[in-house]
């Protein structure tokens, strides 16, 4: 798939089929995080994979929007340095792993937000880092609607020039 059609496609997955993932695959979507460009290099990210299913419970426990990690075959808890640009560059880099395993037919989702510090423990995190998010990943259960999005139309979301201007 190629890059603008897995954006196309993509859509958030919350139900998993029980099918194991590859460690190809894992380390694939690991590297895609790994490779993305950050702020000066900084690279302020850290990435645990979580594939026990007593963990995966936990974690859907602790992450309140996210009880449907504990029916995912793994997890990527993404954790990030806190500076200036750690949010910005973690973010770009789930996107990067959200895209590569859509391209793959695997399905995610980006779950929580800075500010679960009971997740810091669980996973012995430490103290001066946050997790940013957890990212439940696996086969969705159903085949889904690919590209039927409901998005506003570009003319409303983009302009030429100067805000406001017609695109053309």
């Amino acid at each position: 798939m190629d890059v603008f059609e897995t954006v196309n496609t993509i859509l958030a997955v919350r139900a998993f089929q029980s099918t194991p993932i590859s460690s190809e695959q894992i380390k694939r979507i690991l590297e895609s995080g790994r490779l993305t460009g950050s702020g000066s290099n900084q690279q302020p990210w850290h990435f645990i994979v979580v594939d026990d299913p007593p963990e995966l419970a936990k974690l859907a426990e602790l992450a309140k929007s996210g009880p449907y990690i504990a029916q995912a075959p793994v997890a990527i808890v993404v954790v990030v340095d806190r500076t200036a640009l750690a949010v910005s560059d973690g973010s770009r880099a789930i996107q990067s792993m959200i895209l590569t395993a859509w391209s793959e037919g695997i399905g995610s989702n980006w779950v929580g937000y800075v500010g679960m510090k009971g997740v810091n423990e669980l996973l012995n995190i430490p103290e001066n880092l946050d997790v940013l998010a957890i990212l439940p990943f696996g086969y969705p259960v159903k085949e889904l609607g690919q590209g039927k999005k409901k998005r506003k139309a570009l003319a409303e979301v983009a302009s030429h020039g100067k805000y406001g201007m017609h695109l053309g």
